[in-house]
């Protein structure tokens, strides 16, 4: 009894483990014997690979091609190459009797636009195809006016300033218009000018130019110059400028005085003195 029970155990178990997959390590190596083993190479000569056509057989060649438009009726004929690009065969269009303008052509091929940059190899375009062209409205610029056209300059007399009101015309009503006439007469003086006649009334010069500067003796100015053309100079008054400012208030005044100089120095002066304080402006002027 024990010896049978032994044997079902061992089948059951033997019929168990039948069942479950097998699993092999990563290192694991098939015997040889159980190798497929190889498929001879029989040294048979294989015929060389066909060779591709070279393409400048067919980018020298022509193509004729049909252009046809509907509104308004019309056909071409035009023969292009295939390196030809759109923009260019629409240039031989416009060049061909009673052409359309560049600008109003639009090239479709089997409902698809050809885009100027692109080549005509670059779209399925076979010799005698008809390429379809539709015509659009060119906005028509309009004439240059009057008011482009040159100016001739003339010189005009220089203006007048009156400060009298103008003369009432004959029919008009006199008007009080309160404005106040000013006139400018010369002071009397009793001594005669020479060669002139005593009382001679003297043209007096009205100079309305707040920017001209002052007059100054030539020594006095080559010295003004010279001393604020020292950097030395502008240290100093840095100096100065900052013991009554922050630092940041004393460049900014000292930006001032030296933006209110620079009429009278120049610009590799102007340089110099930057240079020298450490100060640079906008730009590095």
């Amino acid at each position: 009894m024990a010896d049978q029970a032994e044997q079902a155990f061992l089948r059951v178990y033997i019929s168990t483990l039948g069942t479950q997959p097998v699993v092999y390590k990563d290192d694991y190596q098939q015997p040889p014997e159980n190798s497929l083993k190889k498929v001879p190479v029989l040294q048979i000569a294989l015929p060389a690979p066909p060779r591709r056509a070279s393409s400048s057989a067919s980018t020298s060649t022509s193509l004729k091609l049909t252009f046809k438009s509907l509104k308004p009726a019309a056909t071409y004929s035009l023969a292009v190459h295939p390196t030809d690009t759109i923009a260019a065969v629409k240039e031989a269009l416009a060049a061909l009797p009673n052409g359309p303008a560049v600008p109003a052509q639009r090239l479709l091929f089997k409902g698809k636009a050809l885009a100027d940059g692109k080549l005509v190899k670059e779209y399925p375009i076979s010799d005698g195809d008809t390429v379809n062209l539709s015509l659009k409205a060119v906005p028509v610029s309009a004439p240059p006016t009057t008011a482009d056209k040159d100016t001739i300059m003339t010189d005009a007399p220089p203006p007048k300033l009156t400060l009298d009101p103008p003369a009432p015309t004959p029919g008009q009503p006199r008007r009080h218009t309160r404005i106040p006439s000013v006139v400018l007469s010369p002071s009397p003086s009793s001594e005669s000018p020479p060669g002139g006649v005593l009382g001679e009334s003297k043209d007096i010069t009205l100079t309305l130019d707040a920017d001209q500067a002052l007059s100054m003796p030539t020594a006095e100015l080559s010295t003004y110059h010279a001393a604020l053309a020292e950097p030395e100079f502008w240290e100093k008054l840095l100096a100065f400028l900052s013991t009554s400012f922050t630092p940041t208030d004393a460049e900014r005044a000292w930006e001032d005085f030296l933006r209110a100089a620079k009429n009278t120095l120049t610009a590799s002066e102007v340089a110099r003195i930057r240079d020298r304080v450490g100060v640079s402006g906008m730009a590095g002027t």
